[in-house]
This record gives structure tokens, C-alpha cells and sequence, in this order.
């Protein structure tokens, strides 16, 4: 047990805190923090959720975006996002957007990056939170609706002037992107179930804005746990290329035996 006065100078202080909290009096046994504004101006701010949603055709990285037809920004290209009910989840925040906007559902997103500038939105203090998903394009089929006017796939190094800061939060998303095909096979959530080692190829030339050399890009995937087709391309104009698949069960058990590392 305490001894009586060690007591009585602990709940001291702890009403003194409670009493006292964002204040400062020079009496007080405890000096506690001090705030240059008032403390319930805190709760005052908006939150807002943007999502990144990439796609990969015709040798191209594409990012779904979504023409706005409300000020701000009204008739501007912009990351589909809006703002986050106070009772609500991210991430369920994110699945709301993105079917209010865009009519998709079911698309995995992931938390990617956090932006807080003080004026980055012109109608007060918004601060947003980016989600991205990898996903195959023909099999998303996007809709726009409800302040969305317009919705189109736009090549991510061809995308001008957008909306708010969406252009570095693009920039940024894309950056941590990039790191992540270094070291996680997410180039398979843009690729085809089947797809040809071209196109393989191709995204990563993509990505990192850099020619490959192919005798080197082969020899760098030659111990990538694939699967090898008897199939071949259809419908094309070239010499149809064989077509393989990335072998997830393969994968994880090699990852899981410390035998295979994903490098790019």
C-alpha cells in the first residue's frame, strides 16, 4: 500500500490534469502540455479517402479516374475519393467511394500513404488517406455515378493536371508501387491469368520508364516458380507467344522453406 501522503500527492496531480487539460496555472503541481489553440479545435478537421485503382493493357500501366461534376474542381480529371463519415471505417470508406463513384465492388484495396498539407483542399482543413488496388482491367467495369460525370482508364505517365494534390498523391502511390514489384510478385494482379512472358516484360519496362534487355529480363525470371502453357496466343497480327501463369502454391512454398526470394 502507498504511504497516505505519497497518495494524497498523486490524486493531486491526476485532478490537476483532469481539471486542467490544455492549460497551464502557475500553482498547478503538474505542468501539463499547452496548446496555441483551443483543445476541441482538434476535433475540427475533415478526413477524406482517395483510391488509386491501376490497371495494365496494351503495354501500359493505366489509373482509373473519374471526372468531377460538383465544386470544387468541377469538370476536372480526379483519384475517385470523398469524405469519410465520422462513425465510419477506412476501409469501409474506401468500398463506399469507390461503389458510389465508380459502381465497383469487390476490389481488394491496400492503405498506402497519408496527406495533410493545411490547404491542400480550398473548402478547409482535409486531410486524406490514399488506398491503391492492382486490378486486371478487362474484368473491371467501371460505371460513373453520383458526382462522377465521367469515368475513364488513363495511362499513368500520359495523365496531366489533375484535381487538388492528386498529382502527388499519384506520384507517391506510384513510387511505393514500384517498390513493391521490386520484391512482391503484385505484377500478377495486373497481368492476365495467362499472359506471355512479353507482357511480363513489358510492365516492368512500363513501371521503371527503362528499355530491358530481353536475353538478361529472361534470365532474371528463369527460377520464378511459372507454369508453362500448351497454348498459345489468339487474335493477334504477330507470331503468336506461348503463355504462362505465375504459381502461387508453388510460391509460398518455396517463401515458406526460405528457398525463393521475389527480386526484380
Amino acid at each position: 500500500m502507498l504511504p497516505q501522503f505519497f497518495h494524497k500527492q498523486c490524486m493531486s496531480i491526476m485532478c490537476a490534469f483532469f481539471n486542467n487539460f490544455g492549460e497551464y496555472k502557475e500553482n498547478s503541481p503538474l505542468e501539463v502540455m499547452t496548446y496555441k489553440i483551443e483543445f476541441d479545435k482538434f476535433f475540427s478537421y475533415s478526413f477524406s479517402l482517395d483510391c488509386l485503382i491501376f490497371g495494365f493493357q496494351n503495354g501500359q500501366i493505366n489509373l482509373l479516374l473519374i471526372k468531377r461534376n460538383m465544386e470544387p474542381f468541377i469538370g476536372e480529371w480526379a483519384i475517385p475519393g470523398d469524405l469519410v463519415y465520422p462513425d465510419e471505417d477506412l476501409d469501409d470508406a474506401g468500398k463506399r467511394i469507390l461503389h458510389d463513384l465508380t459502381n465497383l465492388d469487390g476490389i481488394t484495396l491496400h492503405q498506402s500513404q497519408t496527406f495533410g498539407k493545411p490547404k491542400r483542399h480550398p473548402q478547409g482543413r482535409v486531410i486524406t488517406c490514399a488506398y491503391f488496388a492492382l486490378t486486371k482491367m478487362d474484368e473491371v467495369k467501371a460505371v460513373a455515378s453520383s458526382w462522377a460525370n465521367e469515368v475513364k482508364w488513363m495511362p499513368v505517365n500520359e495523365i496531366e493536371q489533375l484535381a487538388f494534390d492528386h498529382n502527388q498523391i499519384l506520384v507517391s502511390t506510384f513510387d511505393n508501387l514500384k517498390n513493391k514489384l521490386k520484391n512482391e510478385p503484385l505484377c500478377f494482379d495486373l497481368l492476365p491469368e495467362k499472359f506471355t512472358l512479353h507482357e511480363l516484360q513489358q510492365l516492368y519496362e512500363y513501371a521503371f520508364d527503362s528499355e530491358l534487355n530481353k536475353a538478361n529480363f529472361r534470365k532474371k525470371i528463369k527460377h520464378m516458380p511459372l507454369i508453362s502453357h500448351d497454348e498459345k496466343q489468339t487474335n493477334v497480327k504477330h507470331r503468336p507467344a506461348k503463355l504462362f501463369s505465375f504459381d502461387f502454391s508453388r510460391y509460398n512454398e518455396l517463401l515458406n522453406k526460405g528457398e525463393y526470394s521475389f527480386k526484380m
